[in-house]
């Protein structure tokens, strides 16, 4: 599987760009992945805050993770800018009956796919060597550009899963 995605991001924005991820209940069709893209150009071209337009951009990664940035460099993020991106997110997840804030539901990358097992039962996927300390992990937590481009993807060992990985671990 292809994890390569920082050469998408555009190289305008400032590091310090603020972020926001999205993760879907499920893999989006093509067809879907089309027409989010669409939504999400639109929205973008049109995001403003008190007025002044947001420097924003979107991107649908992996279909299935849903990712808004903005350049506050450019123009602050307003409370009400940022109720209008949640609103957003929202019609998605009404339109393709998907849930978009679902933070229980964690991603992993195994056996070349991305799998989502919700919190409860990862202690279990440790114990049964589904996970491991070097699997890799969509840590959704990341706030700015800079983190996303260098902490998003990380082994579980690097996350705050870490904790629960050693007491999870099989005894040998």
């Amino acid at each position: 599987m292809n994890l390569e995605y920082r050469n998408l991001l555009d190289d305008s924005f400032s590091p310090r760009s603020r972020v926001w991820i999205y993760q879907s209940s499920r893999l989006f069709t093509m067809s879907e992945a089309l027409q989010i893209e669409d939504l999400l150009n639109h929205f973008v071209a049109n995001w403003k805050s008190h007025g002044d337009p947001v420097k924003g951009a979107a991107y649908l990664f992996f279909g299935q993770f849903i990712i808004l940035m903005a350049d506050e460099e450019a123009t602050g993020v307003s409370g009400c800018s940022t109720d209008s991106s949640v609103r957003l997110i929202k019609e998605i997840e009404n339109l393709y009956k998907v849930n978009l804030f679902d933070r229980q539901n964690l991603a992993f990358v195994v056996n070349d796919k991305i799998q989502l097992i919700p919190l409860s039962q990862f202690s279990y996927a440790v114990e049964n060597n589904f996970i491991n300390a070097g699997t890799l992990y969509f840590n959704n937590t990341v706030l700015t550009k800079a983190e996303l481009e260098n902490n998003w993807i990380i082994p579980v060992k690097e996350s705050w899963l870490s904790k629960k990985i050693v007491a999870a671990s099989p005894a040998k």
